[in-house]
């Protein structure tokens, strides 16, 4: 049995230039964030992020 992956969506998935601009502004302000070890949750809460989605960021920048 295969198990569904979810969908592949091409760089930017679909969204329009700016709301990629806006996506990668955030991504960069939580990566400042990072180095000093900052909990994810609280950078999740202060950007109005998901928790997942920083922590996913952090895996991603390491």
């Amino acid at each position: 049995m295969r198990h569904y992956r979810g969908m592949r969506y091409s760089q930017g998935g679909g969204l329009p230039a700016e709301r990629q601009r806006f996506r990668e502004e955030l991504r960069l302000k939580a990566a400042e964030r990072f180095a000093p070890g900052e909990a994810s949750s609280v950078i999740a809460r202060d950007l109005r992020v998901s928790v997942r989605s920083v922590q996913r960021w952090r895996r991603t920048l390491r």
